[in-house]
Formats: C-alpha cells, structure tokens, sequence
C-alpha cells in the first residue's frame, strides 16, 4: 500500500463521523432521484408494454348512432390502420355491499370476433356468454378489488330506463381504463366498468347493427390531425362528437400527468440534496487541506506533483459518496418498489413492477462523481498552487475588529456574543453557505409539508365552498329545466338547482382547444365557482368567463371575441364575448349563466345537471328514489367521493410529506453537525485557552454552538421564504391543463418546518457538546514550531 493511501485510511478513521453525515446527504438526493424516476421508467414501461399487447387505439370518437356499414369507410381513410366499433352506455349500478351510487360503463364486446383495439384482457372468471338468460359481466379488476366483487355475484343496474340484474363472470383489465374514477379524481369504488354480450347490450339499447363508440389506430408515419379531421366529417352528420387524441383520454391523460409531475420531483429535489452534498465535500475538504496545510508542502517537497495531491484527496472523499451513492441507490429502489404499491391503487395494469434501470444507476453514479469532483477540487485548488516554502508557512492571522452590529450606538454586548458576532464577520462565507444549508432544509420541510395543505385546501374549495349541495344529478339528455320540480318531490329534498354542461370547440385566430361550458343558475347558491383564493367568482352574463388557463393558451384578453363550436347537437357556431377570467383549480372550463347558455344556442329554458341540497340523514333514502327515474343517467354523492378520495389520497400525501421531511432533517443534521465539528477542530486551542483562563465547559459551548444557533435563527425565516419560492416553482413546472396545485401554504407547515429543523441542530449541538467536555486541553494548546 502507498503511503498516501495509508494516509487516507488514517484521514478517514479521525473523519468517521462526518463522513457518514456526508454520506446520509448524497444517500438522500440518489434516493429520490432514483424512487422518483424508477417509478415513472416502470410506469411507462408497464403503460407501453399493455398499449402494445392490447393495441390500444390512438383516436376516439362517439356517436349518437352509426350504422356497422360506416365501419368500412373509416377503415379505408388514409392513415387509418385499423377501427374498433363498440357498443356503449353509462349505467347506474346498484351492489348489495354497497347503498353507495356507482355509475358503471357497460361495452359490448363480440365473443366471436377478436378486438382489432383496446383489447381487454382477463384476469379470473370467464367473459360473458353469447344468448345468456341474464346479463352477464365481466368487471374492470379496480372495481372488483373495492368491493370484494367475484364470478357469481349479482349486481343491478338501470339501463335504458329498465333495472336489469347483471350476473358478474370474471375479471378484466382495459387500456382505457386504466385509471378508475370520477372527474379525474381517484375513485374505484364509484365507478366501475362493465364488458357484456354486444349483442345483448345492443338489444337492450335498440342498436342492432349499428355502434356509438369507435377507436382508431393510425398507420405508421399518419397525421393524427389529418385522419381526425377526415374521420369527424363522417361522423358529424351521425351526431359524432368531434375525434380526439390519447391526450384527451381520461385514463391516458391522468396517467401521463403523474409520470410527469414525478419527473418533476425526481430532478428537482436531488439536485438540491446534491447540491448540499457539494457544499459539505467542499467544506470538510477545505478544512482537512487547511489543517494539513504543512503536510501539502511536505509532499509537494517530495516531488508529488498537483495531480497526484488532487487525487489523493478525492480518494479521500470517495469512500464518502460511494457508500452515500450505494445507501441511496438500495434505499432509493425500495422508496421506488413503495411508489408503484401507491400507484398499483390509483393504475390497474396486467403486470406493474417495479424495475431500477441499469442506464439510472449509471446516470446517479455519474451525478455523484461529479459532485464529489467538483466539491474537492473547488477546496483544495488554492493551497495546491501554492510553493513548497510558501506552503510551509502557517496562513496570515485573521484581521480581528469589531463586528458591525457592535458598531451601532446603543447596542451592548456582552463578551460571548461579541466573540460569536466577530466569528461570524471574519468568515462571511462560510457563514453564508451554512446559513444556505439549513435554509434549504427548512426550505425542503416546507415544500414536502405544501402537498397536505394544497389538498385540504383542494378539497375546502370544491365540497365545502363550490359544490354545497349532498347530491349532483344528471341526465343522459338535455331536459326541460322543469324538471328540478320533479326531483323537489322527492321526500328529504329541500332544494333544487338546475344546470348545463355543453361540450365546444373554442377557437380564436390560429388556436383552439376543446372546453366544457357549465351553465350555472342565476343566483348560484347549491354550485358556484370558486377560484384559488377561495372566492366566488359570477358565471359570464351574456359572453364568457373562462379559466385564466384556458385563455392564456388563446391568447385571449378580456374583451375579446371568441369563435365557441359546439360539439353536440346542432353544431352551432357562436361568437362569444371574453367577460372575465378566473383561477378555477380543475381542468379548462368556460363559465356562463345556464340561462343566458340556452338563449346564446337558441334552446329553450333546458337542462342536464342538478344539484340536490337533501335533509340531513337523507342521501341515502333520496338517491335510491331517483334510480328508477327515467333520463337520469347516474347520481354523484358528495360524501361518498370525500370520503373515497381522502381514503387514498390523503394517505399517500401523507406518505410524501414524511419522506421528504425524513431528507430535510438528513440535510439539517449534516450542515450543523459538520459546520460544529470543522469550527471544533479549528477552534481547539483557542477553546482550551478559555478552558484554562476559567470559562466552564458551558460557557465554552456557548461560544462555539451559540455561532451554529445564530446561523440556524437565520437561516429558519430565510428557510421559509426559500420554502415559499420553490413551491411555487414546482407547481409552475408540474403545471398541466386538467389540474392546478393551489399554493396555500398554512401556519403549521412553517411552524413544522422550522421545529424539524431545531429539533436536528439540538441533536447535533448535544453530540458535539461532549466532543467540547472532552476536550484535551495539553494537546490542544501544543502550538507548532
């Protein structure tokens, strides 16, 4: 073994302890990298596998009622590869574990002919039977799962205005539904899906021969735009909704939204974890060069050139970040195998496994090489410059004066906080990146804690504040308005209000994007808008008011006109008035007063959604009263989808925000205790001075961790406005058309972060506190010749 070697094995022996902080940090930021980016590699890998093996299609359409005949001519489009015709409806269901509402979606499917797209697969049971007495079903996996459903057991659901039982046969899995829920918000227990006999199902809606959903799969090199345009005009006489991409498929949209905001997370957070670990190698480093500076010149007199210096000292700091990189990576791929538990909930896919990419690992390692590179490197390049003789002289004493705050009139100080204020000023640097650290760990608690405030304020703003009915209604068509008079004679319902929901085209100068306009009562009372800030906002009175979204990707001022194509019925094309804008947190919405909607289609006074607000104790009784109604095509309970939804996601934010304090405290307890042992270790004779001038062990440790106490009473307040400038970076960045995070950052995340913080400094200080009572005083006053 070299003796240079021999050194750093004694080098790392009197550094144990901080190396193993170094290390926690660097096991921290490859941690998340690896969790957050290994889940999304599996995710897509698992999404793209089933895509492939299922053929799920790449355009959408519905219909009112289309003819098989049409299938031909959509098949002999340019670019059209091949077409799937379904046969579709929304069904209430009703479970006899459950007095919950459940909409189910029911598609036919041909048990004698295979499925050109969108394949399902089955997972347990068998498929429905062709001339079956009763309905036979097989049900989507996520559905069965919540509630306990097996082959045998009975379900009923209103279909076409009859309740038929449908007898369950087995258990499948669909690309198009991989993500199960309501409005884009997980929810398996409220929405099921159903794969019956075509034939069976067509009898029962009276559409033998005919479909009123299709799915199309583009030819290599296709323009998805071209045979989207060309496939919609032979639908639109048929009462086609306008052909549609993945991107504006709910499961495939919610699905891409998660991969994308964990890429997100997965770059963002390990570069600040990594960025600190930089700042320690450059700091421990530093000090080590610095105390060893005689030994440098030493080497240097040997004939070791700065190459050979340099690298001795980064195999110094390599057992440090190996070790960290080798923590972080096992940690990191157990986090990631923990993420895809959480998704497994929220994606049903035939297989979803967890899988640590060997291009990641690659990736990680080269990141933490290069920190450890450029953390040495930037620490040892002054004293390596320097000339044997130079070197072998002690560095120029520090200018002592007094510090700036003793300078203002009026201010005393004592002796301690003079020496601590004197400490700090002569090493504004260091000073500065310590306080820096901790900040960021204050900054990172804050950040991890915003997600748990954001959907409590999420869930404020939508079911307490917008949404103040128990129940939402709506009908499989427009209806006469009067209709609220109906579901008003219905026992434990007080109060009833009608609405309008109309899908459109939105199209201004060379831009366009498909949009909903929700038509709301004049005066809204049971559904209101509610923006970010928690303030109602009026629905447009003659013109549009539109998320602020929404008109930023038209490029629309208030006042302008828009071009709105509606995209059910008629067609109708209408030039609309731009009245306001609003930050609704949900999606890209358009907002008018129902009746002024009505007047602007030329409609008479109609509706398709009512809000319910029913007696207390009642829901239950009111949404079994409305199942036999005719037209309603499924019920929505407030209750139900809290509950369901605070069931899944609050536990998984939960989960996050413990993860990412976990890091923070890693990050705070390896700045404060590296800065107190670097500030021991070059303060020892000037401590074992006082020792023997008759300061206490107390009044010493004053000195030393009073400098650390007013770095972390610095660095908390800066910590919390850091906290407050990178959450709203990151929400910027996770920032997508179908969800806004709202940035609520409440009193007790600041307050959490700044006790994690303290609580990490008071667990450092107490560990250095012994090193200081068992300080050698004759070793340390030993001075060199």
């Amino acid at each position: 073994m070299k003796a240079l070697d021999r050194k750093v094995l004694r080098d790392l022996r009197l550094l144990w302890s901080q190396a193993i902080t170094i290390g926690l940090v660097v096991a921290s930021g490859i941690a998340g990298f690896v969790a957050c980016l290994s889940a999304v590699d599996s995710l897509q890998a698992a999404r793209e596998s089933f895509y492939a093996q299922a053929r799920f299609a790449d355009l959408f359409a519905s219909v009112k009622r289309a003819p098989d005949s049409l299938v031909q001519r959509l098949a002999a489009l340019p670019g059209v590869a091949a077409v799937q015709p379904t046969v579709e409806a929304a069904a209430r269901v009703t479970l006899a574990d459950s007095p919950d509402p459940v909409i189910g979606q029911l598609i036919g499917r041909d048990a004698r002919q295979a499925q050109a797209l969108n394949r399902v697969s089955l997972r347990s049971g068998r498929w429905p039977e062709p001339g079956a007495r009763e309905l036979e079903a097989a049900v989507s996996e996520g559905f069965a799962i919540a509630h306990g459903l097996r082959a045998g057991d009975l379900a009923q659901a209103l279909v076409n205005g009859r309740q038929r039982p449908v007898r369950i046969t087995g258990i499948a899995l669909s690309p198009e539904y991989i993500f199960g829920g309501l409005w884009g918000m997980p929810d398996l227990r409220a929405f099921g899906v159903f794969w019956v006999d075509r034939d069976a199902l067509a009898a029962v809606l009276d559409m033998r021969g005919a479909f009123n959903h299709v799915a199309l799969r583009l030819a290599p090199g296709a323009s998805p735009a071209a045979v989207a345009d060309a496939a919609g005009r032979l639908l639109a006489p048929l009462g086609g909704t306008p052909v549609h991409g993945r991107d504006e498929q709910v499961s495939h949209a919610m699905l891409d939204n998660e991969i994308h905001e964990q890429q997100v997370l997965g770059t963002v957070l390990p570069a600040i974890f990594l960025a600190v670990a930089g700042f320690l190698l450059h700091v421990v480093t530093a000090r080590l060069v610095a105390t060893q500076r005689e030994q440098v010149a030493a080497l240097k007199a040997l004939g070791y050139g700065n190459r050979a210096i340099a690298l001795h000292y980064l195999k110094l700091v390599l057992p440090m970040v190996l070790g960290g990189f080798a923590l972080g990576l096992l940690a990191g791929d157990q986090l990631g195998a923990g993420l895809m538990g959480l998704y497994a909930e929220a994606f049903r896919f035939p297989l979803l496994q967890h899988r640590l990419a060997p291009w990641l690992a690659a990736t990680g390692l080269a990141i933490v090489a290069l920190t450890a590179v450029a953390g040495t490197l930037t620490a040892i390049a002054a004293t390596v410059r320097l000339s044997p003789a130079e070197a072998m002289r002690p560095p120029a004493p520090g200018r002592y004066r007094r510090a700036l705050l003793e300078r203002l009139p009026g201010l005393r100080a004592g002796t301690g906080l003079r020496m601590i204020l004197r400490n700090v000023e002569r090493r504004p640097l260091r000073s500065g990146l310590t306080v820096a650290g901790i900040a960021l760990a204050v900054a990172i608690v804050v950040m991890g804690n915003f997600f748990r405030d954001a959907i409590e304020l999420i869930i404020h703003a939508n079911f307490d504040l917008a949404m103040r009915g128990d129940l939402a209604v709506w009908t499989t068509e427009t209806v006469d308005a009067s209709a609220r008079r109906e579901l008003l004679r219905v026992p434990g319902v007080l109060q009833v209000e009608a609405g309008r929901s109309v899908p459109v085209r939105l199209v201004h100068g060379a831009r366009s994007q498909k949009a909903q306009v929700e038509g709301f009562a004049d005066p809204a009372l049971l559904r209101r808008i509610v923006d970010v800030d928690l303030q109602p906002a009026t629905p447009g009175r003659d013109g549009l008011v539109l998320t602020d979204r929404l008109a930023e990707k038209l490029g629309l001022r208030v006042g302008d006109t828009v071009t709105l194509e509606v995209r059910e019925g008629r067609r109708e094309v209408r030039q609309v008035v731009l009245e306001g804008t609003v930050r609704d947190m949900m999606g890209l919405n358009a907002f008018m007063e129902r009746e002024a909607l009505n007047r602007l289609l030329g409609d008479p006074d109609v509706a398709n959604a009512f809000t319910l607000f029913v007696e207390r104790g009642r829901v239950r009784e009111v949404v079994q009263a409305t199942q036999g109604m005719p037209g309603v095509a499924g019920v929505f309970s407030k209750a139900t989808l809290l509950r369901n939804m605070r069931s899944i996601t609050a536990r998984n934010i939960l989960v996050m925000s413990a993860i990412l304090t976990g890091f923070a405290v890693v990050i705070a307890v390896g700045v404060v205790y590296n800065n107190a042992r670097i500030a021991l270790a070059e303060r020892s004779w000037e401590l074992a001075s006082l020792r023997v001038l008759g300061f206490t062990r107390g009044e010493v440790s004053v000195l030393l961790l009073g400098e650390l106490a007013l770095s972390i009473a610095v660095a908390v307040p800066l910590g919390m406005g850091l906290g407050w400038l990178l959450t709203h970076g990151l929400v910027d960045l996770m920032r997508n058309d179908q969800f806004l995070f709202p940035v609520d950052i409440q009193p007790r995340t600041y307050a959490w972060a700044a006790l994690a913080v303290a609580c990490a400094g008071v667990a450092s200080a107490l560990v250095v506190r012994r090193r200081i009572d068992r300080l050698d005083m004759v070793a340390s006053l030993k001075t060199r010749e």
